[in-house]
């Protein structure tokens, strides 16, 4: 297969899950090699993603890994031979690859989760809102960076699969535009929640002692639950987790924050009165 320049995420994950079940099983990438009587460049540029890796050989080095787990061999197979080309390629080289990476992460997605403490989620976000947004980034954007960046906002909020936001009460005040974008926007946020697969929660200020919000988060749920990802926002794009240990820790986090949240029906009530205070 011909090498690539830049593998997106997806492309990534398969590497890295490769690169784990291979030193779980105690082999070298020289040993792995030697077992598809392949070089040992091939064995690094697959695991590092620049290269894709056939079915066959796929099912191969997991027998030689003696990974059992049949649904996760299948799910890295769906994996390497997914050969989709989505909306968000037509952005490809206009935007920065992570927001390419986060559109095609949710094309895959079996369910999605959002903790949010200063905005709306961008799933949610109206166009004025999300114009705004961008519009307060450091250094400015140009005109023409600003239209594509709300382009391809607007164009990623298909909500095919269940999608559970938990919201500060802080981000449903703050102003990011005027009074009247942040009215329309309150009133996207109730119309979305109405959805059977969309589940909206608040936290109210009025809530004691209360300290699991501290940041962001968005959890991603994969195929098999060792695929899913964390995405964290950092100073130069997003950052995408997937340890074991730290989406298990995630997981127990957004129960956490879900459990000390009001439930959907008040969360509604509490925000179509904030709505109505503007």
């Amino acid at each position: 297969m011909p090498t690539r320049r830049e593998p997106t995420a997806r492309q990534l994950r398969l590497a890295v899950e490769l690169r784990r079940l291979r030193e779980a099983a105690g082999l070298t990438a020289r040993q792995a090699a030697a077992m598809l009587g392949v070089s040992n460049v091939q064995i690094s540029q697959i695991e590092s993603g620049l290269s894709g890796v056939s079915e066959q050989r796929l099912r191969r080095l997991a027998s030689h890994y003696a990974c059992e787990d049949e649904e996760f061999v299948h799910a890295l197979v769906e994996m390497a031979t997914d050969r989709t080309r989505g909306w968000w390629e037509e952005y490809r080289g206009l935007l920065p690859t992570s927001f390419l990476d986060l559109s095609e992460l949710n094309h895959h997605a079996l369910f999605r989760r959002d903790v949010a403490i200063l905005y709306v989620p961008g799933l949610l976000q109206t166009e004025d809102y999300a114009r705004a947004v961008f519009s307060g980034r450091v250094p400015e954007l140009t005109h023409e960076e600003l239209d594509l960046r709300v382009r391809h906002r607007m164009a990623s909020q298909q909500i095919t699969v269940p999608y559970e936001l938990v919201i500060h009460e802080a981000a449903l005040r703050i102003r990011v535009g005027d009074r009247g974008a942040s009215r329309a926007q309150l009133a996207k946020l109730l119309e979305c929640s109405e959805a059977d697969n969309v589940t909206v929660r608040v936290i109210p200020f009025d809530l004691d002692g209360f300290a699991r919000a501290a940041s962001t988060m968005t959890y991603v749920g994969g195929a098999v639950s060792k695929l899913d990802t964390v995405v964290r926002d950092v100073p130069h794009g997003s950052a995408f987790i997937h340890s074991e240990a730290q989406l298990g820790a995630f997981r127990t986090r957004f129960r956490k924050v879900e459990a000390v949240s009001l439930d959907p029906e008040r969360s509604r009530d509490l925000i179509n009165r904030l709505s109505k205070e503007l």
